[in-house]
Order: C-alpha cells, then structure tokens, then sequence
C-alpha cells in the first residue's frame, strides 16, 4: 500500500500546483451541461494524474470525470476527480481541490484529497485511520443536531428541482446551528472527517466526487450511508455523512421530508 500511497500523493499534488498555478488563466469553459462546466485546466490537471498512475500501473482501470476509458477488469481502479469545485475555480472562489481514490474489487481501500490553497493534504487507508499533512484527525464530538454545523450541496438539475432540494435544505437550516454549501463536496467531506462540519448530505454525485473522502471520513471514525441509513453504494448518487452522533437524527429528518413530498 506504500507505493500505492505515495503515488496517490504525488499525483494530487502535482495536479493541484496546476490548478493553482493557473488560477485566473483559464483559456477555455465546456458546458457539459446549463450549471456544469469543464475548463481546459480540468483536462490539464487530469492528464497529468492518468500520466503518472499509467508509468507505474498501466494495466489498472481507471474511472475519471473527464476522459472516458474503457476498463480492462483489473482488480483494481484508480478514481480520479482532477478538479471538484469546477464552478468555484472558474469564478477565483478559492474552494476547490484533487481527489484520487484506489478501488480494490470493488471497495475504496486509499482516499486522498488534496486542497493546494491550503496546502492540505487529507489521506485516508483502509484500517489505518485518517490524516491532514501527516497529523491524524476526528471526527467531532457533537452529539446533538441543533448544536451541529452541516454541509451540503445542490445537483445539476437545481433548476428544474429546486423545489424538491430546497425542501431538506429548509428542515435542515431550521434544525441545525448551521448549514454551508460552497461547492466542493470531497472538500466537504473531509471537513467532517476533521471535524470543521459536524455532517453533509448531497445527492447526484457521481463515484469520484464521493470515493476519497467518504473513506476519509469512516477512516477518521464517522459514518457515510446512503439517505435511507444503508451502507453507501459510491455509484447510488446520494450520500449522508456525519460524526455518527448526529447521524440518526439526519436521517430522520431526510426521510420524513421525503414522505411529504407529493
């Protein structure tokens, strides 16, 4: 797991020096979609991770937001979000970073994240407990929802369903101490792992928005399942983390806002 590791390491750092090197230089803005954007930085930052995981691992799959490349069934697979907080990167908003997570047979067993404006590295290995730069991390001790700072953030297609997300947002907002969304959930995630949230809900996320830092947050003792409390499906598009102590009363409140939706 060491080689694994520092590779991991590496190629999110040396993908966030680009990102943040090129911060206000982008030449180029893809829609893939109304609200989702792609720049040429994405790509830049991406190719760079693909280069130094294929020098060593050529024959591992890997599953990447920006490129599309067919699996060749190897136990493992590289999960890579080269860029997560696209919108905030685009608009100088200094809230975004690199995510890389390593899949064995199925199970994420290495997450990294890495925020170069900071210069934080958050890493997580499966049974090895959760790190910031070095240092191991926790999650917080709150135990109760109306003392709790919370996270989340608002899908692609807010626009056509802003009613249905508004509708948690509001039982959460008048809930909890405090809800923030600035657009980054393996940011976000990792914020819970080290206690600066207390919890984060989102949905339609896809694999690599989510690999990385839900291990992180398991790995520094909290609790990623999906809305319903089951054990979380990266590929199932919703997640709800916590510290644990806050968990049941989240999932409470998902589900019986759920219901009343017509």
């Amino acid at each position: 797991m060491k080689e694994f590791r520092e590779l991991a390491i590496k190629a999110a750092k040396e993908a966030g020096n680009i990102l943040k090197e090129n911060l206000g230089k982008i030449r180029k803005i893809d829609y893939k979609g109304r609200v989702s954007l792609v720049t040429d930085i994405d790509r830049k930052a991406e190719e760079r991770i693909i280069n130094i995981i294929k020098e060593r691992y050529s024959s591992y799959d890997i599953l990447t937001e920006e490129s599309r490349i067919k699996e060749k069934g190897n136990q493992y697979k590289w999960i890579i979000d080269p860029l997560d907080g696209t919108t905030n990167y685009v608009h100088g908003y200094p809230r975004y970073c690199v995510s890389i997570a390593l899949e064995k047979n199925g199970e994420v067993v290495l997450g990294v994240v890495y925020d170069p404006v900071p210069d934080e590295l958050f890493l997580a290995e499966k049974g090895e407990g959760a790190t910031l730069n070095g240092r191991k991390i926790s999650v917080s001790k709150i135990d109760k929802l109306d003392k709790s700072l919370l996270a989340t953030g608002f899908p692609y297609d807010r626009r056509e369903k802003a009613d249905e997300y508004l509708k948690i947002y509001r039982e959460f907002m008048v809930n909890a101490q405090g809800v923030r969304r600035d657009g980054a959930a393996a940011l976000n995630l990792c914020y819970t792992a080290n206690g600066r949230f207390d919890g984060f809900w989102e949905e339609q996320l896809a694999p690599w928005d989510v690999a990385a830092g839900s291990l992180i947050v398991t790995e520094a003792g909290g609790r990623v399942t999906d809305f319903r409390g089951d054990r979380l499906d990266i590929h199932e598009r919703e997640i709800l983390a916590s510290n644990g102590r806050i968990h049941r009363e989240m999932e409470e409140i998902i589900t019986e806002t759920t219901k009343k939706s017509p």
